[in-house]
C-alpha cells in the first residue's frame, strides 16, 4: 500500500511539471471513495466516502492560488459474534484551506495542491444482543490534518482526483467537478 501511494505521488509530481487550471474564483467539488483508514473498529468496514469543496479565494505572490472550502466523510465498522453485534460510525466534518500551484503552464488539465484541514470527528458506538445496552459517543474530537492532492480534468468541468491525507481515509480517489 505504501509503495502504491508513493508511486501515485511521484506520478502527480512528475506530470505536475506543467499545470494550471485552478484560478481565483474557481470552485471544485470532489466525490470520492477512501482506501485505508486510521479510524478503528472491529469486523467488517463500510467503504469510506467523502465529499469536499474548494473555492479559489486569493492570488498570492508567485504562481499560486489559495482556496478555502469544506469536507465531510463517513465510514464505519460492524462486528458480529453470535447474538452480539457492535457498530462504530465515524463522521468527519472540516474546514480546509489549500495552496494550488499553477506555475506549470504546459498542462492546463492538472491541478496540484496541498493544504490543512481543521476537522471534527464525530464517533458513535452501539451494541445489541447478549451484551447490549451500550451506546455512546466516545472519541469524538477536534483535530488538525494535512493533505496533498491532484486533479486531472478530462473536460472543462469533469475530472478525476486523488488526495493523500487524513480524513475518513488515507487516500481518497474519485470524480471532481469544476464550476
Amino acid at each position: 500500500m505504501k509503495k502504491s501511494i508513493f508511486i501515485i505521488l511521484a506520478v502527480f509530481i512528475a506530470v505536475a511539471a506543467h499545470a494550471q487550471p485552478f484560478q481565483k474564483g474557481t470552485t471544485t467539488a470532489n466525490l470520492g471513495i477512501g482506501l485505508g483508514t486510521a479510524l478503528g473498529g472491529l469486523g467488517k468496514a463500510r467503504p469510506a466516502i467523502s465529499a469536499s469543496v474548494d473555492h479559489g479565494m486569493w492570488d498570492i505572490g508567485g504562481p499560486g492560488v489559495v482556496s478555502l472550502g469544506g469536507y465531510v466523510g463517513n465510514t464505519g465498522y460492524k462486528y458480529t459474534s453470535g447474538s452480539y453485534t457492535a457498530k462504530w460510525n465515524y463522521i468527519v466534518v472540516g474546514a480546509r484551506g489549500a495552496y494550488h500551484y499553477n506555475g506549470f503552464k504546459n498542462v492546463p488539465n492538472l491541478d496540484v495542491y496541498g493544504g490543512l484541514m481543521l476537522g471534527y470527528n464525530i464517533v458513535s458506538y452501539s451494541s445489541t444482543g447478549s451484551d447490549a445496552g451500550y451506546a455512546n459517543n466516545y472519541g469524538s474530537g477536534l483535530g488538525l490534518s494535512a493533505f496533498l492532492g491532484g486533479r486531472w480534468f478530462f473536460s472543462d468541468n469533469i475530472g478525476a482526483y486523488a488526495e493523500l491525507g487524513y480524513g475518513v481515509s488515507h487516500l481518497n480517489v474519485g470524480v471532481t467537478f469544476k464550476f
